[in-house]
């Protein structure tokens, strides 16, 4: 008789891969709420805030998309979750850059662009989140 034991790979995510990924949800999320600040009040100010939030949350964002390059080289960044999750992080973070330049642009001329972007962008990152730390289960069998 012959006795096998299967041990599937450790689908877990790296400590530090997790605070980058979500890190851009807040960020991205706060300027969204800025964008709609500024668009009842006029006040310039938020506009300037919505803008230094873009910019950390691209830097999330571009680290995020570094450590999940590393992530494919392992079993759980393969396959078709990792391909997905990582072209949702790369659409974050391009239509983020797109985002913040029409927020360098005078802040009159940032909307209504600007606040659709922040909301489509904080859509995108909430989703590339999900599809992350979906399937992720604590302790026994998966």
């Amino acid at each position: 008789m012959t006795a096998t034991v299967d041990r599937p790979y450790q689908l877990t995510l790296h400590p530090i891969h997790a605070v980058f990924l979500a890190g851009t949800i807040p960020l991205f999320l706060g300027a969204a709420l800025s964008d709609i600040a500024y668009a009842y009040s006029y006040q310039i100010q938020w506009s300037n805030f919505s803008s230094w939030l873009i910019a950390g949350g691209l830097v999330f964002a571009g680290l995020a998309i570094v450590a999940a390059l590393f992530g494919l080289t392992h079993a759980e960044g393969r396959g078709r979750r990792g391909g997905i999750y990582l072209a949702l992080l790369l659409a974050t973070w391009v239509l983020g850059f797109i985002n913040a330049l029409v927020h360098a642009k005078d802040a009159w001329a940032i909307m209504p662009m600007g606040l659709i972007l922040s909301v489509i962008v904080t859509v995108i990152a909430c989703a590339a989140t999900g599809v992350r730390f979906s399937g992720r289960r604590v302790g026994g069998a998966q």
